[in-house]
């Protein structure tokens, strides 16, 4: 992942060095392989790279999304409701401190609160990288069932009826949009599957 992360701040940095960066991503690292991760973790973000690589091509500003998606779960603590919001200021801060242009800064914060899921986004890149993150929806079951149990996981400190009626409400919010997945690419690839694990989620959270 280093071997990543390095050519992409090489490419978007009018100043880099690779101590700054080999920093910003040992950070990152850290937190993505903190002992209460389960499912928002280093996986998920290599799961989400390989299918931004997949899509390239659908991307207005691929850089700005690979840079999203590195930064875009860095703060996840399942006791608060502003993880995105703080994941965005961090990734404003760091690029800030590797010579990231203003521009692109702006546009990967914005990218970053896009992935609060709470409104259709306008941006197609913002739909571009909803999409990546929502592919989990759609992956077989054995992969969507362990996804499903990395979030109980990590939201061990809920109490089972507390935890299945946040879940369901969470999960059918989805089965009740027109669609799960913004970009036609995601949903021929992902949203028969999707809706199929996500009603069968619902249905074990029930019983």
């Amino acid at each position: 992942m280093l071997d990543r992360w390095l050519p992409l701040i090489a490419r978007v940095s009018n100043d880099f060095r690779t101590d700054a960066a080999r920093a910003v991503f040992d950070d990152l690292f850290a937190r993505y392989t903190s002992a209460d991760r389960r499912y928002h973790d280093f996986r998920h973000v290599a799961d989400c790279l390989r299918l931004l690589d997949s899509a390239r091509g659908l991307a207005r500003g691929a850089d700005a999304i690979e840079l999203a998606i590195w930064f875009h779960d860095a703060i996840y603590d399942s006791r608060r409701s502003d993880n995105e919001e703080a994941s965005a200021r961090l990734a404003v801060d760091s690029l800030a401190g590797l010579d990231v242009p203003a521009s692109m800064t702006q546009a990967v914060h914005e990218l970053v609160l896009a992935t609060r899921h709470n409104a259709p986004p306008a941006d197609p890149d913002a739909a571009l990288l909803i999409d990546i993150d929502l592919s989990i929806l759609g992956q077989p079951a054995p992969v969507f069932d362990e996804y499903e149990a990395g979030i109980r996981f990590e939201y061990a400190w809920v109490s089972e009826p507390e935890f299945q009626a946040g879940r369901s409400k969470v999960l059918r919010s989805f089965l009740d949009r027109p669609r799960i997945y913004c970009t036609d690419y995601f949903r021929d690839a992902f949203e028969s599957a999707a809706r199929e694990n996500v009603a069968r989620s619902l249905a074990k959270l029930s019983d």
